[in-house]
């Protein structure tokens, strides 16, 4: 079975675990909305092996993923679940913590609204909600990389882009979350954390 390949999950891993391996230490299950490839859930569970990983995404990438878990062997990723945060009912399944990369900017913005008002509802209280990619503040790009990055996102897709934080955090305060740290990360990206009221 062909494991397809994503170099920036390669490229961000590293980075990102220094960040949500503490974080997630007193965490028993992720919730990963938006899963892609798998590689990002495979190395995190390999290196945090206290969580039990939920992986998730639409269906078309359902195949790719099972190929990175085929090869993996990894008792503690459970079979990805069919989620698209746009569905009235998401999975019933318990998590303590959402985890999503490079996914905000890539969904339109109803999509981002609605994954924020799903974490809001699945999350308990105390529960963390992460997540990984480029923003903006105050309108603003952080840098030119990130300006060029979303005028290519919207050529593609004139409803993606890359959202604005104060956008974000409006969201996640309506969904009962509170922003606990923004954490720098390389190539102009962030850590937001938000945990559950």
């Amino acid at each position: 079975m062909n494991k397809p390949y994503a170099e920036a999950c390669d490229r961000n891993r590293g980075p990102i675990l220094s960040v949500i391996d503490p974080l997630f230490a007193d965490c028993k299950n992720v919730l990963e909305i938006g899963s892609g490839t798998g590689q990002h859930a495979v190395y995190f569970a390999t290196k945090m092996p206290h969580l039990v990983w939920h992986i998730s995404d639409v269906k078309e990438n359902h195949a790719d993923i099972k190929a990175w878990l085929y090869k993996a062997e990894l008792s503690n990723i459970r079979a990805p679940i069919l989620l698209d945060v746009k569905q009235k009912d998401w999975p019933d399944i318990t998590a303590d913590t959402v985890f999503s990369a490079n996914t905000a900017h890539i969904m339109h913005q109803d999509g981002v609204e609605a994954m924020f008002s799903g974490v809001g509802k699945l999350l308990p209280e105390q529960g963390k909600f992460v997540l990984y990619g480029p923003f903006n503040y105050h309108n603003q790009y952080t840098s030119d990389s990130n300006a060029r990055f979303d005028m290519w996102l919207k050529a593609r897709d004139q409803q993606s882009g890359i959202r604005n934080f104060e956008d974000l955090d409006n969201l996640a305060k309506a969904a009962g979350l509170i922003i606990r740290q923004d954490y720098e990360m390389p190539a102009n990206n962030r850590i937001l954390y938000w945990q559950k009221l």
